[in-house]
């Protein structure tokens, strides 16, 4: 037989590709993916194990325990961080909330609640701290009323103004409030926002809520003024202008209408 008469070898055929293995291998796979998600959110690795509550003076844990709405077993992802800080921001006293989340299963909160910048007494003469929201809390029985911040007497709770006094008060050095032992509201046509300030220095000092952050501060060289004068007491204006007048003047009152002159006594501030 020739070379040309020989047949050609068969080249070998390629087997097909079980498609069939390959979707039970991904069934599979599924199936054990599915299981071990059971597994997990039934385990408790799923769920919250401790809920630590920090950075509160004013609130009781319990309170912002419960503005959380969590509690130990709760699933730990069932609800987010942000959630959870924007249910307890909504407590009054609060200023800012941080959640922090920790797998498995523990939540932090740090509480920050707004400064104390005053106090009251109620008819009762139970006392309050008052914070820079307004709002205010119960001292506890026998608790004395430190000597570095105002009472706050004769307001509404309602008032707007005790509000813009509290965040006013807020920005202002405890330093500087020193020798302030009350605050009551004194509005008139020209200032709604007028406020009257007692000194332990036995002084009456007229101002607006407005002012009384930039103002405060002229205040204590003002009175070592009216000191060094031999001026030991009386009212002291500090609107558009300065001045002191004795007790039972009618200047002050002639000061609420704004761009009066003032013909009273006026002494210089120390620089």
């Amino acid at each position: 037989m020739s070379e040309d008469q020989k047949v050609p070898a068969l080249q070998p055929v390629p087997k097909p590709r079980s498609r069939t293995n390959r979707k039970l291998l991904v069934l599979l796979l599924l199936f054990f993916m599915t299981v071990l998600i059971i597994l997990f959110f039934q385990s408790s690795l799923s769920k919250i194990s401790q809920v630590e509550i920090e950075g509160n003076e004013l609130l009781a844990p319990d309170t912002v325990g419960q503005a959380s709405q969590l509690k130990v077993g709760d699933r730990f992802f069932a609800v987010s961080s942000s959630t959870i800080g924007n249910r307890i921001a909504a407590l009054p006293m609060v200023k800012h909330v941080e959640v922090k989340k920790s797998f498995p299963g523990v939540i932090r909160i740090h509480v920050e609640e707004y400064p104390k910048v005053a106090f009251q007494v109620d008819a009762q003469g139970k006392k309050y701290a008052i914070l820079a929201d307004a709002s205010f809390i119960a001292l506890p029985a026998g608790s004395s009323i430190p000597l570095d911040m105002p009472i706050l007497s004769g307001w509404n709770d309602q008032d707007p103004n005790k509000l813009a006094l509290c965040k006013a008060l807020d920005t202002i050095p405890k330093s500087a409030l020193s020798d302030i032992s009350e605050i009551k509201p004194d509005p008139s046509e020209s200032y709604p926002d007028k406020i009257k300030l007692y000194t332990r220095s036995q002084y009456e000092v007229f101002t607006t809520i407005s002012y009384l952050p930039d103002k405060i501060d002229n205040l204590p060289g003002y009175i070592a003024s009216l000191q060094e004068n031999h001026i030991m007491s009386g009212a002291i204006t500090m609107l558009e202008a300065e001045y002191h007048t004795p007790f039972g003047s009618n200047a002050v009152s002639k000061a609420d209408s704004k761009g009066d002159p003032k013909s009273t006594p006026k002494v210089t501030p120390k620089p």
